[in-house]
């Protein structure tokens, strides 16, 4: 009789390939693009990515915003001084709150 390990360790292989969730492909990817900071406020469709983002937290520190807004602003400031991605994580209804600060960065040229 298999283990519980062996088991989700057989079921996590699917013809050969490691089956892995969106919000875990979306971290691996953060993680090798060489990212180390994320700014965002949680809520909605985006919480099963923080869910996710427990297990990477040796690899990728989240920093709390209390608006979308204030993440757009801090990830350009991250970028602007760091000179690596400024990464702001947000989906649905939040999202709008976004564009003040993308508004901001278009005007001032900032890629």
């Amino acid at each position: 009789m298999m283990t519980d390990k062996e088991a989700q360790e057989t079921t996590a292989k699917v013809n050969g390939f490691e089956q892995i969730t969106g919000a875990e492909a979306l971290l691996k990817c953060l993680v090798e693009e060489g990212v180390d900071t994320i700014f965002g406020y949680p809520g909605g469709a985006i919480m099963p990515v923080y869910d996710k983002l427990l297990d990477y937290d040796d690899k990728l520190r989240h920093i709390l915003t209390r608006h979308e807004q204030g993440a757009a602003h801090a990830a350009q400031a991250y970028a602007m001084v760091t000179g690596k991605p400024g990464i702001c994580l947000q989906l649905q209804d939040g999202a709008t709150n976004l564009i003040t600060g993308i508004a901001m960065l278009t005007s001032i040229q900032f890629p």
